[in-house]
């Protein structure tokens, strides 16, 4: 799992690479918190176009991403899902609390 961020304009993107599963969890709340707290911004987005597999631990990240937006006055939205991990978000019905804004050609 690599993991990236840029922040320009009131907008966090966080670029996610690899597998996103159990063993990447914690690491990537981590990371995604800390870029939240260190700029504080209206909006995140969380980019998968780079993300290869999602299990739920991948559910977890995003809920609780959201919530820590919430906290902060923001907004979330996830871009660019692939194929598989579409199939995760879909099965779990996160589009209910989460946009899900772009998919990639694949999905």
């Amino acid at each position: 799992m690599t993991l990236g961020a840029s922040y320009e304009g009131g907008i966090l993107r966080v670029f996610l690479s690899g597998e996103l599963d159990h063993h990447a969890a914690k690491k990537t709340v981590d990371f995604i918190e800390k870029k939240i707290d260190a700029h504080l911004p209206r909006e995140m987005v969380l980019d998968m176009k780079d993300l290869s597999f999602m299990d739920s631990s991948g559910i977890a990240v995003i809920l609780k991403s959201y919530r820590r937006m919430k906290e902060v006055g923001g907004v979330m939205q996830v871009e660019n899902v692939n194929k598989q991990p579409l199939r995760v978000l879909l099965a779990s019905n996160v589009e209910r609390v989460v946009k899900i804004i772009a998919e990639t050609k694949e999905a």
